[in-house]
């Protein structure tokens, strides 16, 4: 701006001294003359204006658009943690978000070959996308990225994503990364390479979606099989979440001598029910200190 004010200063100078000097040219040549040739200098200093604000206007704008850029990235460093999967909080007292989703990705084209929930008798805080070894992941949403790791027992090689909109996603068993922390990248732009690393029985991605450190089912977001957002806007409820995710389920940790009849007796439930929430047979074998999913 101040290089503007200076360029605007100077152009207003010589059209100063201009018009000084065609005064003292035209003071021996009669009224007329000076009239015609005033009124010639004052159109074309008119005519200049426009141009003169045109590079302030720009200016300007330019100026606009960087406080917007520093905006954008000041929000993306607000309250997250570049470290952990699980860390954020926020202070902000509001229980309704409205999450803006229209400009979405699906990671990958495949189906979906696991859904979100108690799985094995554990929480499975995501769904699993099919693909094969090598296909392209995808970024969901426009964002930052946060972290790329490996971790042998759990996501093999992932990359976390803190996106504009508030979300978090997170994206497991890759066998390439291609991005790096701290970079920008925009929805449907590839940030790794499919796999089969970390605890995982075969080729496919796990996708999750975060929002105020909660996890949330991406299917009740994204419609996988028509590979579209169900709507521009998901609605997340925080109280409803959190109340979701401690009354939503209960689980048990196997003693010695327990079976799944004993266990389903002492919660009023059925051995069918256990099986149905913890994904396995009746005639399994129950392991001293696993955990089942009881309701």
């Amino acid at each position: 701006m101040r290089n503007c004010v200076k360029i605007v200063m100077l152009i207003l100078t010589f059209a100063v001294m201009q018009s000084g000097l065609a005064y003292a040219q035209t003071s021996r040549i009669n009224t007329l003359e000076h009239h015609a040739s005033t009124q010639q200098g004052l159109i074309a200093y008119n005519k200049l204006i426009p141009r003169i604000m045109n590079v302030v206007d720009s200016s300007l704008i330019v100026n606009q658009l960087l406080q917007e850029k520093d905006d954008a990235e000041a929000m993306l460093e607000d309250g997250w943690d570049e470290m952990w999967l699980s860390t954020f909080s926020t202070k902000n007292p509001k229980d309704t978000f409205a999450i803006d989703v229209k400009e979405h990705c699906i990671p990958v084209p495949g189906h979906v070959t696991s859904n979100y929930g108690w799985r094995w008798g554990r929480m499975h805080k995501g769904i699993d996308l099919k693909l094969q070894v090598g296909d392209t992941v995808r970024a969901a949403f426009t964002g930052k990225i946060s972290t790329t790791a490996y971790q042998a027992k759990g996501y093999g090689y992932y990359v976390k994503i803190r996106h504009s909109n508030g979300m978090e996603t997170v994206y497991g068993h890759l066998k390439k990364i291609l991005v790096k922390p701290n970079q920008i990248v925009r929805a449907g732009e590839a940030i790794a390479l499919g796999g089969n690393t970390g605890r995982s029985t075969g080729p496919h991605l796990h996708f999750e979606t975060k929002f105020m450190g909660m996890t949330i089912n991406p299917a009740e977001i994204f419609d996988f099989k028509n590979q579209v957002a169900h709507t521009d806007t998901y609605m997340f409820y925080k109280n409803k979440q959190q109340k979701s995710a401690v009354n939503s389920y209960a689980t048990h940790r196997i003693r010695s001598g327990e079976t799944l009849s004993s266990i389903a007796v002492k919660y009023r439930t059925s051995v069918s029910q256990l099986c149905r929430l913890n994904g396995i047979k009746s005639n399994k074998i129950l392991r001293v200190g696993s955990v089942l999913r009881v309701r």
